[in-house]
């Protein structure tokens, strides 16, 4: 018997790359959704498509109901955090009263709910960090993920908290950037940059991120799991690296500290995430950063 998985977000990033993951799994029937026109590359017919906004809890409640999924995987959020810090209400309704709804659907249809989270719910102050660290964000983005995160962890539904960091990948559509590919295209330009050197994370390659969810999913897991790369480095240390790669002039790489960017939301110094539950639990097993840049050079390379 095929189970169900619905897709919060498909058009982003890593709904792209989860519907990819499971649109030809034969264990599973698929139902992609996300705001709006389907943008996925794939034809429809591995997987059905519908449009839903998460934030009208009708939309969400008759879908759900209608598809029944035996799986939820959300990810559709607002992550921009500096708009977030300036758009409040918006990222509210996006990131926790979407969250409510989607709750009591899953309650309803008794669907397993799959949560994407964030390291921005921690302070930065002492990471790398495990899934029973105390949260304490610095930014509205984060409180708005913290507040999600109790939801979930309220809810009478079965569900699994992803918590990641530093998501990058190539969309289909090649809409957005990321710090490989800035840092690729700056230098090829001949652009001098300035790149932190006081700011840690664990950067995760999309296709790990929908690995990871995709294996909570198989293994029917429950509780927290932080799904990241395992790699700890500072931006600065990643644009190295992809000069590196692409054997660009590192010559153009500044280092800077944080405090020279005025940004509307702080973000935390040190996060990043030890990995050990998942790997254990899991089997998760992501990719180092410098073969993240091979998997993105080569997908670059089919563009």
């Amino acid at each position: 018997m095929k189970k169900k998985v619905l897709i919060t977000g498909s058009n982003g990033l890593l709904g792209q790359k989860l519907v990819g993951l499971i649109a030809d799994d034969e264990n599973y029937d698929l139902i992609a959704t996300a705001r709006g026109e389907n943008r996925l590359p794939m034809e429809p017919g591995a997987y059905v498509y519908k449009s839903m906004d998460i934030t009208n809890r009708n939309q969400v409640m008759d879908i759900v109901s209608e598809t029944k999924p035996d799986f939820i995987i959300h990810t559709a959020a607002m992550t921009n955090v500096d708009q977030c810090e300036t758009e409040k209400e918006a990222c509210w309704a996006q990131n926790v009263d979407a969250v409510k709804y989607l709750i009591e659907a899953s309650e309803k249809v008794k669907s397993h709910l799959i949560h994407l989270s964030t390291d921005f719910i921690f302070d930065g102050k002492n990471g790398p960090y495990d899934e029973n660290a105390k949260a304490n964000p610095l930014s509205y983005y984060g409180d708005s993920k913290l507040a999600a995160e109790k939801l979930v962890l309220k809810s009478k539904a079965k569900w699994a908290i992803a918590r990641t960091v530093l998501v990058y990948g190539i969309a289909c559509d090649m809409s957005r950037s990321n710090i490989i590919l800035w840092v690729k295209k700056s230098l090829e330009e001949g652009k001098k940059i300035q790149v932190v050197t006081d700011q840690w994370r664990t950067p995760t390659l999309a296709e790990d991120l929908a690995m990871g969810c995709y294996l909570i999913m198989e293994n029917q897991a429950t509780g927290i799991y932080n799904i990241s790369g395992k790699d700890f480095l500072t931006p600065y240390e990643m644009a190295i690296k992809t000069a590196d790669f692409f054997k660009l002039d590192k010559s153009l790489i500044t280092k800077a500290d944080s405090t020279i960017f005025k940004q509307p939301a702080v973000r935390p110094p040190k996060t990043g995430f030890i990995l050990d539950k998942a790997m254990n639990d899991l089997g998760y097993d992501p990719h180092s950063f410098e073969e993240g840049i091979k998997l993105l050079a080569e997908q670059i390379a089919e563009v």
